[in-house]
């Protein structure tokens, strides 16, 4: 379950931020670690930059049985 649920995160994040390169790692059950590098973060806040990303994967986190229940670590960088 944890490498699809990867798997959905990467390409939720990489939808959502063309261009961008994910690396995507399960911590434990439901708790997961991002790093995305994406140059559409250039001139962007540290909140809105992690804003962009939460957007991106909120429908993932939604309801009871979401399978993602907290991003324990989230780095955006630029390239």
């Amino acid at each position: 379950m944890s490498a699809e649920v990867v798997e959905q995160i990467v390409e939720s994040v990489e939808a959502a931020l063309p261009g961008a390169r994910v690396e995507v790692r399960a911590a434990s059950p439901g708790h997961f670690e991002v790093r995305v590098v994406s140059t559409l973060f250039e001139g962007e806040s540290r909140v809105a930059q992690h804003q962009r990303v939460y957007a991106a994967i909120t429908h993932l986190m939604k309801g009871d049985g979401a399978p993602v229940h907290a991003i324990d670590r989230l780095e955006c960088v630029l390239p």
